[in-house]
């Protein structure tokens, strides 16, 4: 059994005992938390879409850590103006792993 929640502007297809990284929350570790925007269910006997979310599809979700992905490096310019910039961005996110579907 599958399912595709939407999170942080984003969809993620996940299954359970998945690890994924999404968008930070505000949640501390090793707490619970609960996807109520499950956008589909899949299962053996079909796929269940919603329109927009499934009613009463939830996904519940153990948090293990709040961490920041590696530092990239962007670099500006404007050529033959002497203008450049160079800045760094750490994109934060929460680490959680799927413990059950439920549609």
């Amino acid at each position: 059994m599958y399912a595709v929640i939407e999170t942080g502007g984003k969809q993620v297809r996940v299954q359970e005992g998945d690890i994924v990284f999404i968008e930070k929350l505000n949640v501390e570790a090793d707490s619970a938390v609960t996807f109520d925007k499950v956008v589909a269910v899949g299962a053996e006997n079909g796929l269940k879409v919603g329109a927009p979310y499934v009613d009463g599809a939830t996904v519940s979700a153990k948090v293990l850590k709040n961490g920041k992905a590696k530092k990239i490096t962007v670099f500006t310019y404007k050529p033959k103006k002497g203008k450049q910039r160079k800045i760094g961005h750490r994109q934060p996110y929460t680490q959680v792993q799927i413990e059950a579907i439920n549609g």
